[in-house]
């Protein structure tokens, strides 16, 4: 009995360790990042050709093996059907969609329901904002009656863009228990099967990609000119699905941190060991190895954003949020620029992290720490709107 509680009170202990978080800049241990440029063999990566033909398919799939699980790509057929088209809101200012994108493969289905609000006045087609919405449905209500500044669509409507929706438990219930539900059980069970099977944050990235094929038929939108977006779990995930889909013009992942945008060397704010305990189905199985060795990883999260070269990226962080390591955000950009470098894009990042709501933006790169907490607000969708207007607009 003696010996039952001294390992349970150890395991406990150790436990503990594990989860400790740290939030003191002094005790940050000292770390080397992964060479982005470097392949597996010791091949220095010195333009865009070899990047694209060697490096970045080798990142891409560490990646997937490792940390987010592989993206299945086939399926037997998809049907895109409008629920509600051309219904005239906000005063005449938009038109109403709602689509359901139903993706079929050996005689099963899923639905993925997008809503989207698009520009009266503004001369068609229009680039969108896409948000991978990880909150309730009510914060991107289409009858407007529940208005949320998770997604002030009476704000980019007026900025002349579009903007769409869909909810992640479509896909997979943001569940541990109930995640293998949607598209993994209907459409891809044998990726539950696999070490380096994708789970949530997979699927809920695969759906973004199904929303994209939509918007290359909607007449009204400009596919060249899709931003995906999205908040902390789903800020994770727009990075993964613009890592994963090309097509995407840029990203935008707000308050992302661990797995997301933060640097996992740090050892700030939230670590691996502590998501991968508290939310094992976002995960692939291989990812728990690294639970405390983060330094083993073969990859580091600047890696994600230099797999979305040389399309737009902007991070944000919130000065009360800790937890997703504001520093550690600015620092993984930061270490992306070299990759964006052979694409001939100069850095346009500060050399230190800005203030808080000091947002720096330029046509590649953005980057805010605003004030206060862990959430998307007005604040951060204006700064948005201002960075895509730099890469979207005609010249």
């Amino acid at each position: 009995m003696k010996k039952i509680l001294v390992y349970s009170l150890m395991l406990l202990l150790s436990q503990s360790v594990a989860f400790a978080q740290n939030y003191d800049e002094s005790k940050v241990p000292r770390y080397v990042l992964p060479d982005v440029l470097k392949t597996a063999g010791g091949k220095v990566i010195r333009n865009e050709d070899k990047w694209e033909k060697l490096r970045r398919p080798e990142v891409l799939k560490l990646f997937e093996n490792n940390i987010y699980g592989r993206m299945p790509t086939d399926y037997d057929s998809i049907r895109y059907s409008l629920t509600q088209d051309d219904v005239p809101e906000m005063n005449g200012k938009a038109t109403l969609k709602q689509v359901a994108v139903t993706v079929f493969r050996n005689r099963q289905s899923v639905q993925i329901n997008v809503v989207l609000f698009v520009p009266t006045q503004a001369r068609k087609p229009v680039p969108v904002f896409l948000l991978i919405n990880n909150r309730g449905k009510e914060n991107t209500d289409p009858t407007r009656v529940k208005k949320s500044e998770f997604w002030p669509a009476e704000m980019v409507i007026d900025s002349g863009f579009a903007i769409a929706a869909f909810q992640v438990s479509d896909l997979a219930p943001d569940n541990k228990d109930t995640y293998a539900s949607g598209v993994l059980q209907k459409l891809y069970p044998e990726q539950l099967k696999m070490d380096n099977g994708m789970k949530a944050i997979g699927a809920w990235a695969w759906g973004a990609s199904r929303v994209m094929d939509y918007f290359e038929t909607d007449r009204d939108i400009d596919s060249k000119k899709v931003i995906v977006v999205g908040h902390s779990r789903g800020g994770k995930t727009s990075l993964w699905a613009a890592a994963e889909d090309q097509r995407f013009a840029a990203c935008i992942t707000n308050c992302s941190g661990n797995t997301g945008a933060a640097l996992s060397r740090r050892q700030f704010g939230e670590r691996i060991s502590r998501i991968n305990a508290t939310f094992p189905h976002w995960f692939n199985n291989t990812y728990k190895k690294y639970n405390d060795k983060e330094n083993a990883l073969p990859v580091d999260q600047h890696m994600l954003i230099a797999l979305i070269a040389p399309r737009p990226v902007y991070a944000t962080n919130a000065s009360k949020d800790l937890w997703a390591d504001p520093k550690g955000t600015f620092l993984a950009m930061k270490a992306a620029e070299p990759v964006y470098a052979l694409y001939g894009v100069r850095p346009e990042l500060p050399s230190a992290q800005p203030g808080i709501n000091m947002p720096s933006i330029g046509a590649h790169f953005g980057y805010h720490n605003r004030e206060g907490e862990h959430n998307m607000t007005v604040y951060d969708w204006g700064n948005f709107v201002r960075f895509a207007k730099k890469f979207t607009s005609d010249k």
